[in-house]
């Protein structure tokens, strides 16, 4: 599983020509899962973004998390994190989870987050998105569970 953490003023997603998920201060996190993944490993990760402490304090340093800053997520799935670009200049998507296993931990990430007592608005899985967001920093974090849990 990877995520792309960006710390956001705001965020929202578009689905066809309308807003489907809009956040103010919080993370936009963009989620890729592959077929290894398991609901461990999404629940720990989620617990991982939860507990980041990324946020500015008083004294100017990271040392807040996203519930101390009384933020919110913007959820948004990202097959495309697991793009192989070692053989050619056309990715290659195959390390991308299967799309039935993959929205079905997608949605399962998004669901422990709200039992976490986070705010979670999403995307919806393998629709055409329009995200736009003000990063604040900026500040960007690559969440592997290959590395990070």
């Amino acid at each position: 599983m990877k995520i792309v953490v960006q710390r956001v003023k705001e965020a929202s997603v578009t689905i066809e020509g309308s807003v489907h998920g809009a956040i103010r201060k919080g993370y936009l996190l963009l989620v890729g899962i592959c077929d290894e993944d398991h609901e461990e490993i999404v629940h720990k990760m989620a617990e991982k973004v939860k507990k980041l402490r990324i946020f500015e304090d008083e004294e100017g340093k990271m040392n807040l998390s996203l519930e101390q800053v009384g933020g919110s997520i913007l959820s948004i799935s990202q097959f495309t994190l697991f793009a192989d670009c070692s053989k050619g200049n056309r990715p290659s998507f195959t390390k991308a989870g299967n799309p039935e296993h993959a929205k079905k931990l997608y949605e399962e990430f998004n669901a422990y987050l709200r039992s976490l007592k986070v705010e979670v608005e999403e995307g919806i899985f393998g629709a055409d998105m329009k995200v736009q967001l003000l990063n604040d920093g900026p500040v960007t974090i690559i969440l592997d569970s290959n590395e990070d849990i």
